[in-house]
């Protein structure tokens, strides 16, 4: 059994410096089979290291070792949500069963109403795990967040709340990562017919493309308002280089929510506001040739910033789905898409059964703090499976949507 293993590593480790000539899809999945079972093992050792309950992985810290997470913390819904990914792709119940537990730890969140997250933390591990599965308990954890989340909801300002921190800062700050945490209200909205979902959700979306964008389609990272009149306060930045500047990640939220948006309402604003996003994140000048941004497209050090693969896979992953509503470019948006999987396949994988079992390499959680500067981040790799698989299914089917 050992020797089978070894051959196939082998195998996998040959074709790490070019593009493997079977399937990017099929070779992907081989390759995150691995590290992922790699990923275990690591997981274990750290349980075993300490009495903090720790759920999820996040990242690797400065010292090499992998860095797990609390329940509450923002990320801890993306490795639950791989491998429910991995179970679609294999139907395999071992990776259904491990997404099981994995997503499991995180129930008590339901009730976690301190943040604007619930859509990452639930939607991206329960909400995977109800469409593969229907079971109807995680139904209900995920009407209760949602439900949790529209009360951080001020119908003055026409926005969810994104922080409570920095009150001596901000009164009411939205930051454009909030756009995904709109996705679990939509979904709630199909699945009671609640009709307040909805229209948080559309009045966060409307609200976010008012005053979070420049004229070049470029956003803001946070927007303060006033609670009483909802005015605006402040145009700031927070991950990014500076207020006036386009933090790469935050581009990419932006193109992926309001896809999702455009989607859900059919809307033709939402689908125009997803358009021009593109526009911009493809015909800035300092987007490299590889399509895998650096960390803020203003950035002063350029060319030797560092890099960010999570935007790139975000954005790898919307564009599949806007392919599908915008004829006229949709084989552009679906080129650019497939470069920047082959590009992150053949230069920003990670060694296969190293890496603390990570996939990607690369990413920058926030370089202006100095935290999680150029390493693997584990949305970089939930994004990139879930572009793999749409990949797949818009070849198959001629959908992107999962």
């Amino acid at each position: 059994m050992k020797l089978k293993i070894l051959f196939f590593v082998f195998l996998l480790v040959c074709s790490s410096c070019a593009l493997d000539k079977r399937d990017i899809i099929s070779s992907n999945f081989d390759f995150a089979d691995i590290q992922l079972k790699h990923a275990f093992v690591e997981m274990d050792s750290v349980y075993k290291s300490t009495d903090k309950l720790l759920a999820n992985p996040r990242n690797i810290d400065p010292n090499g070792f992998l860095r797990m997470v609390a329940s509450h913390d923002w990320t801890s819904g993306f490795f639950p949500g791989e491998l429910w990914y991995m179970y679609e792709y294999t139907k395999d119940d071992f990776w259904k069963e491990k997404a099981r537990k994995q997503t499991e730890l995180l129930e008590q969140e339901k009730w976690n109403g301190s943040t604007h997250d619930m859509g990452f933390k639930m939607y991206c591990s329960y909400g995977n795990g109800y469409r593969l599965t229907q079971d109807s308990g995680y139904k209900d954890i995920l009407l209760q967040s949602a439900y949790t989340l529209i009360r951080r909801y001020n119908p003055k300002v026409g926005c969810i709340r994104s922080w409570d921190h920095n009150r001596d800062k901000w009164q009411y700050p939205v930051i454009i990562d909030n756009m995904m945490n709109l996705e679990l209200l939509f979904w709630a909205f199909r699945t009671n017919g609640d009709s307040t979902f909805y229209q948080v959700a559309v009045d966060h979306a409307r609200t976010t493309m008012k005053n979070h964008f420049r004229k070049d389609y470029s956003s803001y990272h946070v927007i303060d308002y006033d609670t009483l009149t909802g005015a605006v306060l402040h145009k700031n930045t927070h991950q990014g280089y500076s207020d006036a500047s386009a933090w790469s990640r935050g581009q990419a939220w932006g193109l992926y929510g309001y896809t999702m948006c455009y989607r859900e309402t059919g809307l033709p604003e939402f689908l125009e506001r997803a358009k021009q996003i593109a526009s911009y994140i493809f015909s800035n000048p300092t987007l490299p040739d590889d399509l895998i941004p650096y960390w803020d497209y203003n950035a002063p050090g350029i060319p030797d910033e560092p890099r960010d693969v999570s935007a790139a896979t975000v954005t790898a992953s919307a564009l599949y789905e806007l392919s599908m509503y915008d004829e006229t470019n949709r084989t552009g948006y679906v080129d650019r898409a497939d470069r920047i999987l082959e590009n992150l396949t053949n230069r920003y994988r990670a060694s296969v059964g190293k890496d603390c079992g990570f996939l990607l390499l690369h990413s920058t959680g926030s370089k202006t703090h100095g935290s999680e500067v150029d390493v693997p981040i584990v949305y970089a790799d939930y994004y990139y499976l879930e572009a793999l698989l749409r990949k797949a299914k818009l070849e198959k089917e001629g959908t992107a949507l999962l």
